[in-house]
């Protein structure tokens, strides 16, 4: 590969005036100096200029190169003129040389012109690839080629690799030559490794230590579990909003005058990491004063809008809840049809009091109504997927908190990867347009799963599904799981807007085969379909109704099992027919911090086939934020059932208990049970409580960890089976104990050590209980 030296702009400039002073003007700089002297007193001394001849042009005509200069034919021999020229042709960046020399009456311009790029490539990058490398460089094919042009691009690369963490790339532009004076232009790469945040330090903090202050910014130090994020490399816009981040801390904890006085990423001498310091002004501490409201807005009496705010006089200032009164005003007064409203927090510091006096002012703004809902960036999605979500339609008065509401909805679908609703100005002052703006991402999925657990043992699964079928928000999934107790195969399908109304629809077909040797010596096979429908009452109240009808089979029997699970063996047909009520407040249903919830379901199985009984359940559950961090929860589960039509419940059929719902006994570990063969029987009456308190545990910074401190009571009693052997005490049991969960980078983890303090002889116990999996 050939790498031809080029001069620079500069010294071809000086070169060119030089030869063109020689050859033309002279044999030397005073023989130039004193024509141009000369030119200076008589012009016709110096002469004009009769031709302009260019020469040594390929591809650019000759008149497009004298267009590029102010010289003309008539005009004197000038070397001023001559040296605006020369700068003139070198600033095209067509050439990469240009002289000018005189001959007789004719000024000859003699050029080289630059070549042409037939390609660009990239050689080395494996981490970077080339279609973004491409975006970002300006040199592209059939682009003129420059020095100047090759450099920039070189530090626009550097940059990428700087901004990816990898401070030690180096690029090394090369030229191959080609025929018709074209170049093929290489950057030849090497990425280096990654360069890490050694150590991250603070200077100036008092009231927290640095591990605290760690927590609270995006950049991490580099650690060996921290392989699936680049947080834990240096990049300069991540720094700068780590100091915004430490501002919001500060302010958030009540340090009105906190400052970041610098934020500094130095290089440690071995050059494989960086060593990062925040240097911090903290000031004082300062409480809230005066809290007060003030409005210009007709019809709305300031009294009733006080409930909404979150900050109270002699408390500790909050910036954060300073901006959560402000978005709960701005959502009461845009229930009242305000929806540009402007509300700012007028603040009166007194600093030898260290108390802030804070008045929120609402500027005076029109009653406003939805004229139109636009919707832009679905490709695929179809606009009344999303418009079903929607609180509000054309007409409506503009309502704050019913467009969050609708926000919130449309970001659920989880169709989206990110999605901005905006109220803007209609073309009538009373008027408001609200755009949603949405980026697609992709809904379907084929994952792969694999984990391990007390109750299943080894597990794999594997599943297809597809969440936004053809665009019209539709689930369709197929899944197949096999681990050491259970394999499954099931296919299912989800109609949220059924008949194009706010009830959802669905069918499930199933096949399954489950092992309880280990609880109640059999094994269970169940084949189906169901059917499922669901709607919503209210805003937190829906309704489900169900139907299922499954191909039952007990098998597998051990010879020694229980002489009531033996009578049970054979094949059986289930006809169901079930609802479920539920209301819920929750935050959030995967992680609820506050809120509550309660729900009540029946099952009644008759309608058809050869079993019969009812089956009642409601469970419920309350959740307390003792602080931001510390959450305390109570829930609880009771269900009772009962044969009909004079018969009994069947084994499979019944409640169990134990393990996920009464920690610190194992599966089945509760209830009736045969006492000469030790199986579980299952039973008709269950209940469960559990009290629990969750809260993050800050071992090693930044890794997502939450422990929890828990007691469960229950108990599982009555089945039709009569004899002696039976053991059915309908007594609680109770346990304690404490647990984690941990997200790690391979999957959730979590374990749980329980002790059971209160129990019978006949229960089954367990200590400690583990789960992990992880998807890819």
């Amino acid at each position: 590969m050939l790498t031809p030296r080029r001069r620079s702009p500069t010294s071809q400039l000086t070169l060119g005036i030089l030869l063109a002073l020689a050859l033309g003007f002279g044999v030397g700089v005073g023989t130039q100096s004193a024509w141009a002297q000369e030119a200076e007193t008589s012009t016709e001394a110096v002469g004009t200029i009769g031709a302009i001849a260019i020469e040594g042009n390929e591809r650019i005509e000759a008149e497009t190169v004298r267009s590029y200069f102010s010289i003309g034919v008539g005009d004197p021999f000038d070397g001023g003129t001559v040296n605006k020229a020369l700068k003139a042709l070198f600033a095209t960046g067509l050439f990469a040389d240009v002289t000018i020399r005189r001959e007789g009456g004719t000024l000859v311009v003699r050029v080289v012109e630059n070549p042409i790029i037939n390609r660009v490539a990239f050689e080395g990058n494996r981490k970077i690839d080339d279609t973004a490398l491409s975006a970002e460089v300006q040199l592209k094919a059939r682009v003129v080629y420059t020095r100047p042009r090759v450099q920039s691009d070189v530090q626009r690369i550097l940059e990428i690799y700087r901004r990816s963490g990898r401070f030690a790339a180096k690029v090394d532009p090369k030229i191959v030559p080609l025929p018709q004076n074209r170049v093929d232009l290489i950057f030849e790469i090497d990425e280096g490794p990654v360069t890490g945040i050694t150590r991250i330090s603070f200077v100036g903090n008092k009231k927290f230590g640095d591990s605290e202050l760690r927590t609270e910014i995006e950049t991490r130090e580099s650690a060996w579990y921290r392989f699936f994020t680049s947080d834990d490399t240096y990049d300069p816009d991540r720094l700068t909003f780590d100091r915004e981040l430490l501002r919001k801390f500060y302010l958030k904890e009540g340090y009105a005058d906190f400052r970041v006085l610098s934020a500094v990423a130095e290089l440690t001498p071995d050059q494989d990491g960086f060593l990062v310091t925040f240097t911090v002004e903290e000031g004082e501490r300062y409480n809230f004063g005066k809290i007060d409201i003030e409005s210009k807005l007709k019809g709305i009496d300031v009294e009733t809008l006080k409930p909404q705010l979150t900050t109270f006089e002699n408390e500790i200032y909050n910036a954060d809840e300073v901006e959560k009164s402000i978005l709960a005003l701005t959502d009461a007064v845009g229930n009242f049809g305000y929806a540009f409203v402007d509300i700012e927090p007028a603040v009166k510091r007194d600093r030898e009091k260290r108390i802030i006096d804070l008045t929120y002012q609402i500027a005076e703004g029109p009653r406003v109504y939805v004229d139109r809902i636009e919707i832009i960036g679905n490709v695929r999605t179809l606009d009344k997927v999303i418009r079903r979500e929607f609180r509000l339609v054309e007409g409506d008065a503009f309502n704050a908190a019913k467009v969050r509401r609708s926000r919130d909805r449309i970001r659920g679908l989880g169709f989206f990867e990110t999605v901005d609703v905006q109220a803007s100005p209609g073309e009538q002052p009373d008027r408001s347009v609200v755009t949603v703006a949405v980026q697609e991402k992709s809904t379907g999925e084929l994952s792969f799963g694999a984990g391990f657990s007390t109750a299943d043992g080894p597990l794999a699964d594997i599943s297809i599904t597809e969440r936004n079928l053809v665009g019209k928000g539709q689930d369709l999934r197929l899944g197949f799981t096999i681990s050491a107790r259970r394999q499954e195969v099931d296919l299912s399908f989800t109609e949220p807007y059924f008949l194009d109304r706010n009830m959802s629809a669905g069918v499930d077909l199933f096949h399954r085969i489950t092992d309880f040797q280990s609880e109640s010596s059999y094994d269970e096979k169940n084949s189906g379909i169901g059917l499922r429908t669901g709607y919503s009452i209210a805003e937190d109240l829906s309704h489900s109704v169900n139907y299922r009808l499954s191909f039952d089979e007990i098998r597998n029997i051990r010879s020694d099992a229980s002489r009531f699970i033996r009578a049970q063996e054979g094949n059986s047909t289930k006809s169901l027919v079930g609802h479920s009520l539920l209301y819920d407040r929750r935050n959030n249903r995967q992680e609820p911090s506050s809120g509550y919830y309660a729900g009540f379901g029946q099952d009644f199985a008759g309608v058809g086939g050869d079993v019969n009984y009812l089956k009642n359940t409601v469970r419920a559950g309350y959740y307390y934020p003792i602080t931001e961090d510390f959450v305390a929860s109570v829930s609880g589960r009771a269900g009772y059932m009962f044969g009909l039509f004079g018969d009994d419940v069947r084994v499979n059929d019944r409640f169990n208990l134990g393990g996920v719902n009464l920690r610190g006994f194992a599966s089945s570990g509760v209830g009736p049970r045969d006492l000469n063969t030790d199986d579980a029987l299952g039973g008709n009456v269950l209940y469960t409580t559990t009290l629990e308190i969750s809260m993050p545990l800050r071992f090693i910074d930044d890794v997502d960890i939450r422990g929890r401190i828990f007691n469960d009571v229950g108990s599982l009693f009555k089945v039709e089976d009569e004899g002696n052997e039976i053991a059915d005490i309908s007594s609680p049991r109770a346990s304690g104990g404490v647990g984690f969960t941990y997200v790690s980078p391979f999957g959730p983890i979590r374990v749980d050590l329980a002790q059971a303090y209160l129990k019978q002889n006949f229960d089954k116990t367990e200590i400690f209980r583990f789960s992990f999996g992880t998807r890819f």
